[in-house]
């Protein structure tokens, strides 16, 4: 489904909810906009295959932009609005975008990208922005029925880039007319998670991120209602399920660190019993966060581990995850391989890379034939990893251990920054918490925390005393951090994943 055959049946249900305004977007607006940029979009040349790019904030336009892009069969990318001007003018040009959508809010940054990309045509702004066409009255002059044909698009979104410039995920465009394809992230979560035209989606996340994206689209696909949250705030957050009565919800294990952190009071002063399914995924959640938001919140908490390549996707329900407790869970969309530095497949319970195999090539790095081939496993090219590590039990479950890149050797010991990071993030003089390894002549490396925190909690000696004390209890001695620095803030993006290439880059 998409939103024009809900336009037929529910034309006046809201489609989209904003959080902060309470503006309403029905499906009938919805299906309605989204056509008329379809066919501005193809009266000004573009075709199938071709690219086009948003630099927005959480904004309702967000959605018909995606839709619109989707059922013409372009290219899609959501630019991060906190990139710097060439940051984000880099993606402009790598993804060959021929139209780009930006927002007066960010009209500073619009501004430098349409200087840097000169041959950039086709640029609409919401608002006033200089250099920009106005986007309303683009769709006004537009024709509002949908195109006689509807090729089904996909998303290009770009990876964190914490490693050299962020590289471009080409999905393969499938061919096939939107009506006719649903798209692969909305058949899973209708079959994993129950998702239909009765689900009411919470999403506290920026829409550059392609979990929120994708969700939210595949919300509207089967004709639920999403609220999306401007920004996160976590008092906020469940106010907004108990006003809308929301059923589905999503988030990243920060959102649960920072709720928890709240009050009694402050938890229990809101009804969050119309949740059915509550989500998380993107980074790591120490068990002790997630035990406890299933203490809070019932047996709703679920889990998956996937990516924004698509290569594949473990899921894992809360009575499972607790006779499992730690697991990212078994795979829904392909089978999970783990293989030594050799290539060879490591035994159970043996920590290697995580490898999804599948049945073809899933997903290529736009731009970057070398990137794309060391992504696949050296005997079986549809092997496909994106850096993780993790091992199996022996039931079949995913353990993750870390990043690759982030794994510390210490005398020839490997260490997991992770296992660490979990130990400490719910000590109560702990805000937030980062772990990477630091030269050190003598064994390679050695174990270095970045600790911000708590309000009113003094950083300095006695601190660092205590946390020491209190990994003693927890992890080996071997993986106790040997060095500590207490920051105000520690750098995170906007969906909660540490950027420890910055840590690494100011340390080194």
């Amino acid at each position: 489904m998409y939103p024009g055959a809900h336009a037929q049946t529910q034309p006046d249900k809201p489609a989209l909810i904003m959080a902060g305004t309470g503006r309403t977007v029905t499906y009938a607006e919805l299906d309605e906009r989204s056509n008329r940029l379809a066919q501005w979009w193809y009266a000004v040349g573009l075709r199938t295959g071709d690219g086009v790019a948003m630099l927005l904030t959480n904004t309702a336009e967000v959605l018909e932009i995606y839709w619109a892009a989707i059922r013409s069969g372009l290219y899609v990318t959501a630019i991060n609005y906190n990139l710097s001007a060439d940051e984000a003018s880099y993606i402009v040009n790598d993804a060959n975008v021929r139209s780009l959508i930006v927002h007066a809010d960010l009209a500073e940054l619009a501004t430098q990208v349409a200087a840097n990309c000169p041959d950039l045509g086709r640029k609409l702004a919401i608002g006033p922005v200089d250099g920009y066409a106005d986007y309303e009255a683009t769709l006004a002059g537009s024709d509002p029925a949908p195109l006689a044909h509807e090729p089904r698009g996909a998303d290009m979104l770009y990876s964190s880039g914490t490693t050299g410039r962020p590289k471009g995920i080409r999905l393969p465009i499938p061919g096939t007319r939107i009506a006719e394809d649903p798209g692969t992230v909305t058949n899973l979560i209708k079959a994993v998670w129950g998702f239909g035209s009765d689900t009411v989606y919470l999403s506290p996340a920026p829409m550059y991120h392609a979990a929120p994206l994708r969700f939210c689209v595949s919300v509207t696909s089967l004709g639920g209602t999403v609220v999306m949250m401007e920004k996160f705030d976590p008092a906020k957050s469940l106010a907004l399920i108990e006003a809308h009565r929301v059923t589905h919800s999503q988030w990243v294990p920060t959102h649960f660190v920072r709720m928890l952190k709240m009050t009694e009071a402050e938890r229990a002063g809101h009804d969050v019993s119309s949740m059915r399914i509550a989500i998380h995924a993107a980074a790591p959640c120490p068990v002790e966060v997630k035990a406890q938001m299933i203490d809070w919140w019932g047996p709703i908490v679920h889990e998956y581990y996937a990516s924004t390549e698509t290569n594949g996707m473990t899921v894992i329900g809360p009575d499972d995850w607790l006779k499992h407790p730690g697991t990212v869970g078994r795979p829904v969309l392909g089978i999970v391989r783990i293989c030594a530095e050799d290539g060879s497949v490591c035994e159970t319970g043996e920590a290697g890379d995580v490898y999804f195999e599948r049945d073809f090539i899933p997903f290529e790095y736009h731009h970057d034939p070398e990137r794309t081939t060391s992504s696949q496993h050296p005997g079986h090219p549809t092997w496909t990893t994106v850096g993780d590590m993790g091992y199996l039990d022996p039931e079949g479950y995913l353990f993750l251990t870390d990043r690759k890149a982030f794994m510390i050797i210490s005398g020839g010991v490997n260490i997991y920054p992770q296992e660490i990071e979990d130990a400490l993030a719910l000590h109560p003089a702990v805000f937030d918490v980062a772990v990477i390894g630091i030269p050190d002549p003598e064994m390679g490396e050695r174990v270095k925390a970045f600790v911000q925190p708590a309000v009113g909690t003094e950083p300095g000696p006695e601190l660092e005393a205590e946390l020491v004390g209190f990994l003693r209890e927890r992890i080996a001695g071997f993986k106790i951090p040997r060095v500590w620095e207490f920051r105000t803030e520690l750098p995170r993006t906007p969906t909660g994943k540490l950027q420890k290439g910055l840590l690494k880059e100011k340390t080194a």
